[in-house]
């Protein structure tokens, strides 16, 4: 397994870290002991942040006592100094720690800089003086947040979408964190569940010498895959070569990535599944998209106001409306048996 060093932070750890966003929808006891074997398998490295519901406790509690063996990253999707200084105390508390190694602006419209008014860097540069944090990092969703973060000087990680799906736009990102020293942490690396072949996720991922991939892990099954990697590290073979190359051609262009950044809707629509249903129904099990539950969530598409608020809050500026139209009319069809599914 290659180790990372995230730019000039120092931090170096395996190529192969947590996500802990999904351990919110477990209960405390399995979180907890899906952290602990984590750590006991090789991560070093585990991201959370403080809108994702419990995630923050429980990484808190699989790691009391022993703090300094791990790195803990978490976020703040504060836009006042008030709120800031709010959420990183409770952060602490949460983590039951003192300081945290990378505290990170969550899915930052801006980039904050001194002296721009808000007054939000210096909350920053404030706690990490009171050593309440280590480093400064940013995550962003936009592409051009996170180049002018990776050019600025300001921050020490960059977090950002990545995965084999990635575009040249966001190669460039990755070379450019590499020549300012800007440590990048991925997301997404399975790009919202449409990436289905873990080895392949891994074989790209390994392609790069300062990218640190975070799996979002929420099962038993999945984390036992990623540890596994640690033993054989899957490597970029022609067989793995030639599956990406088919998956990046089915995959081009504009798709929902699932991060529900658009919700809630007006309309009651589950918009970060409803948009993508038509990648669903072919790259996972069809009978669970087919359900009577999703056939009615799919039917609130035709109450679509098309107030267009989900486009104004998609990172990726889709046009949603439209995506929601074409995924109904494809979902009709398979429900209909015009066009077959896996």
């Amino acid at each position: 397994m290659k180790m990372i060093t995230l730019g000039s932070t120092g931090i170096t750890v395996p190529q192969n870290a947590f996500g802990a966003l999904p351990i919110q929808r477990d209960s405390k006891e399995v979180a907890v002991g899906l952290l602990r074997r984590a750590y006991e398998g090789g991560m070093r490295f585990f991201d959370t942040a403080r809108i994702y519901s419990d995630s923050e406790e429980k990484v808190g509690e699989a790691f009391s006592g022993m703090r300094e063996k791990v790195y803990i990253a978490t976020k703040t999707k504060a836009v006042t100094p008030e709120e800031f200084r709010k959420d990183l105390e409770i952060s602490l508390h949460n983590l039951r720690t003192d300081y945290i190694d990378i505290y990170q602006f969550h899915c930052a419209n801006q980039v904050f800089a001194p002296g721009d008014g808000t007054g939000m860097y210096e909350c920053m540069l404030e706690a990490k003086a009171a050593g309440k944090i280590r480093h400064i990092g940013i995550t962003a969703h936009k592409l051009q947040v996170a180049l002018d973060a990776a050019e600025s000087g300001l921050y020490e990680t960059v977090q950002f979408p990545f995965s084999y799906l990635a575009s040249e736009k966001e190669i460039a990102l990755v070379e450019k964190c590499r020549e300012h020293n800007v440590g990048f942490i991925a997301m997404k690396g399975l790009a919202g569940g449409l990436i289905n072949r873990s080895d392949a996720a891994m074989a790209y991922m390994q392609q790069y010498d300062n990218v640190l991939p975070i799996w979002g892990i929420q099962r038993e099954q999945e984390l036992t895959e990623w540890l596994s990697y640690f033993d054989e590290t899957p490597s970029m073979t022609d067989e793995i070569k030639a599956y990406i190359g088919k998956e990046q051609i089915e995959l081009s262009g504009s798709f929902c990535r699932g991060c529900g950044y658009c919700m809630p809707c007006p309309a009651g629509i589950t918009i970060n599944q409803c948009a993508r249903m038509s990648l669903m129904l072919r790259r996972a099990p069809s009978a669970r998209w087919l359900s009577d539950y999703w056939q009615n969530e799919m039917k609130k598409i035709e109450g679509c106001i098309n107030c267009r608020a989900c486009t104004k809050k998609c990172p990726y500026e889709l046009d949603t409306p439209e995506l929601l139209k074409k995924n109904y009319e494809d979902y009709q069809k398979v429900l209909k048996g015009e066009v077959s599914v896996n």
